[in-house]
Formats: C-alpha cells, structure tokens, sequence
C-alpha cells in the first residue's frame, strides 16, 4: 500500500471519528423524554412578556386596600397586598392614579443611584422597619434593572395603572413597615404571608 493511499485511509478514519464524535455530543444535549419537564405554558407565558417589552407583575386584588398614599397633582397610590412569600421576598402591589389635570411620569419616583437602568419606575420605593432601624431597596437584576413596574410614563387624568415592588424580606417577626416613594407622604402596611 502507498503512502497516499495510507494518508487518505487515516484522513477517512479521522473524519468518521470526528463526525461520530459530534453526534454523540449533539446527542447529549438534548432533553429526553425522561426528563421532560411537564409544559404548564408559565414558560412560553414568561417569555412571551419579555419579548412584547412588557414587565412581569404579580396580578393585584384591587378589591382590597391596605393604604392609600395622595401626592401632589393629584396623583394617588393605593396599595393592595404586601405579601412575604418563602423565598424571602416581600411584594407590593398597588395601583397608581392620576386624579389631576396633566399628564404624569414617575420620573422623580425612580432611584438616585447610576446604576439602574429603569428611568420611569418605581426603583426608588422602599420598605422601612421603624423597630429595627432598616431600610429595604427595591431588588435589581443582574442587568441593573428593577424588580419593578417600569414604563410609567404619560399617565393621562383619570388613568390607573397597576404598580409592583420587590423587596428583600425583613425578618419573620416584623410585621409593620413603611412603603415609601420618593415625593409621596409614607404609609404604614402590615405584611401578609
């Protein structure tokens, strides 16, 4: 046998070697039925509101009321739930109205900080434990964004929009804070959960 023919036989095995190589490996990233998680659709769900550009926020019982905030220009919160949840977050949710004559952005509601991304929101809100002497700051991504309804932005008069926050957890035994936003009086809530 000649050495050309030598070369092209290992140049062949190779090539098959790598191909098998690849196919095993392609094979092994995918998800077998096995382990196949059960589709409740709350992925395509989460998803689907990512790409429409609209924020995730827990749905709120409007029919309750556990405090009320009234601002200049007309402008009034109306809290709904605080709600500890076990993974060590405390959400609030509220809706926000405009009752006065021009049009409103939340743009002195959002936080002082540079690193937040979220300009018309409600990153600056936060939760103070009188008692304990702490104050708990909206959450952030990991992209700098807040765990926080974003976009409010040309609220018309006589328009409501639902309000969000995510906070870390004060501890088990507080049960009355603070909900505060910047150029809003404070309200005292109790947390539920």
């Amino acid at each position: 046998m000649s050495i050309r023919h030598t070369t092209k036989a290992r140049r062949g095995a190779a090539a098959t070697a790598l191909a098998a190589a690849l196919a095993l490996a392609v094979a092994g990233c995918g998800n077998g039925d096995g382990d196949k998680a059960p589709d409740d659709g709350a992925g395509r769900a989460s998803t689907a509101a990512k790409d429409d550009g609209d924020e995730q926020q827990p749905a709120a019982d409007s029919s309750k009321t556990i405090g009320e905030m009234k601002g200049p220009g007309g402008i009034v919160v109306t809290l709904h739930s605080a709600v500890r949840d076990d993974g060590g977050f405390v959400t609030v949710n509220a809706t926000v109205t405009n009752h006065g004559s021009r049009l409103f952005n939340a743009i002195d509601w959002r936080s002082k900080e540079t690193e937040v991304k979220s300009l018309s929101s409600v990153s600056g809100a936060s939760l103070v434990d009188e008692k304990g002497k702490k104050r708990y700051l909206v959450l952030r991504d990991t992209d700098g964004q807040c765990l926080c309804t974003t976009g409010l932005s040309g609220i018309k008069p006589d328009e409501s929009r639902p309000l969000f926050a995510q906070f870390p957890a004060p501890p088990k035994n507080v049960t009355e804070v603070d909900f505060q936003i910047p150029t809003m009086p404070s309200v005292g809530i109790t947390l539920s959960g």
